[in-house]
């Protein structure tokens, strides 16, 4: 019997503030994908169980069967056929990067099968190309908080930010969605010479805050001029939220990816307390959240794992 892969990625808040489109995360939530590889005529299966799973394809639109077809397209070889089988972790369209965890498995189960052709540098930009912008792929490959960029000639460009262990991610998930395409469509075409230095000069302060864990820094480093003023307007009860939080002892408040769930960042000792404030006050805006809690840093990135099929 072949063996069968399994490959587990990590849930990413993207963009953290200032770091719009080039900066993310990899948090301590896991989707996972299982691939075995299929002898008969079939040549697909697909099984998907854990929180809305009926709302994923269970055919070869599915998101990781497409990242999975488009590296063998990547390396000219035919698709081989496969069953997948999703277990879900993450909640969909909440800015918590299911979509970028679906890519990085299908590529990686992908790899695993052709006999790991590709390096993780080759597979970054694979992702990077297929998702379209490489903030989310990129630490939920490599784990992790991850800068990411390209030189001149459109190669990948990876730096690894530290993050003080005592800066603590806290996620507040509501009830209700937002598509990357809605939160795309809010923002302008052109900005102005002071947004953009305004945010060139926080993000510089947030690699700072974020390696040093300065408080203070990380209370300023978090504001942006290029997409959160305008992506705010989609989430109701995002000021009050953000306020309780800080209320709470947070350090600051932003949006995780396209939204609408919301990152804080705090200590330890205030990390419950905050998920704790933000829950309240968004019910008390009359919206349901799914979850609230605080979450570590990924360090490791999505792995690999051969078992019996």
């Amino acid at each position: 019997m072949a063996n069968s892969y399994v490959v587990s990625v990590p849930a990413t808040t993207a963009n953290i503030g200032p770091g719009f489109d080039c900066l993310g995360a990899a948090l301590t939530r896991y989707n996972r994908f299982t691939f075995t590889p299929l002898t008969g005529a079939e040549p697909l299966q697909i099984t998907v169980t854990g929180a809305e799973h009926e709302r994923v394809a269970t055919d070869a639109s599915n998101l990781a069967y497409v990242a999975f077809s488009q590296f063998f397209a990547h390396i000219q070889q035919p698709v081989p056929p496969v069953r997948l089988q999703i277990k879900l972790g993450l909640p969909l369209a909440r800015g918590l990067g299911s979509s970028s965890t679906a890519i990085v498995g299908g590529i990686l189960g992908a790899n695993a099968l052709a006999d790991q052709v590709l390096s993780p540098a080759e597979l970054a930009q694979l992702a990077t190309a297929i998702e379209g912008h490489p903030d989310n792929v990129v630490p939920a490959l490599l784990g992790g908080c991850r800068l990411a960029t390209a030189n001149e000639a459109g190669d990948g460009m990876i730096c690894e930010v530290p993050w003080q262990a005592a800066i603590i991610p806290i996620v507040a998930i509501p009830a209700f969605e937002i598509s990357t395409a809605k939160a795309r469509q809010v923002l302008p075409q052109h900005y102005s010479r002071a947004d953009a230095v305004y945010t060139l000069g926080h993000l510089g302060l947030l690699m700072q805050a974020l390696a040093t864990g300065n408080g203070d820094w990380l209370a300023t480093a978090l504001g942006d001029r290029i997409h959160e003023p305008y992506r705010k307007t989609l989430i109701p009860g995002y000021e009050a939220v953000s306020q309780a939080a800080r209320q709470a002892g947070a350090y600051g408040v932003t949006i995780s990816g396209a939204g609408p769930t919301l990152l804080a960042l705090g200590s330890p000792a205030q990390a419950a307390a905050i998920a704790q404030a933000m829950t309240i006050t968004w019910q008390q805006q009359g919206i349901d959240v799914v979850d609230a809690c605080p979450l570590a840093i990924d360090t490791t990135g999505a792995t690999v794992t051969a078992v019996d099929a």
